[in-house]
């Protein structure tokens, strides 16, 4: 196999992982915050500064998180949005600039 192939396939199963290690945070994420009184229901993206050649990898070993979305039914109350930005905050060591807490239909 050509070198150039074995990089190609080995940057693909690093992507690969990185995006099942995303889905299992978002997933987490989801879960915790479900169970946290006043939030209800939640959907949960994170932004990440993974490297698609898999570079990151090499260096950190982790998914460095740079944003959050989140769409939580408790969205429309203040307090409930202070909590959920710092739970964030204190999981993920992202500024509160950079997650959006939205009402969910």
């Amino acid at each position: 196999m050509p070198v150039s192939d074995k990089k190609q396939k080995t940057t693909f199963a690093l992507n690969e992982t990185a995006d099942l290690q995303k889905s299992m945070l978002e997933e987490k994420l989801e879960a915790l915050l479900e169970n946290v009184d006043g939030v209800g229901k939640v959907q949960v993206i994170l932004m990440t500064d993974e490297k698609k050649d898999g570079q990151s990898f090499y260096n950190s070993g982790t998914i460095q998180v740079t944003g959050v979305l989140i769409s939580a039914e408790g969205g429309g109350d203040p307090v409930v949005v202070r909590e959920i930005q710092e739970a964030v905050m204190a999981l993920f060591q992202v500024d509160a600039h950079r997650i959006r807490i939205m009402k969910m239909k």
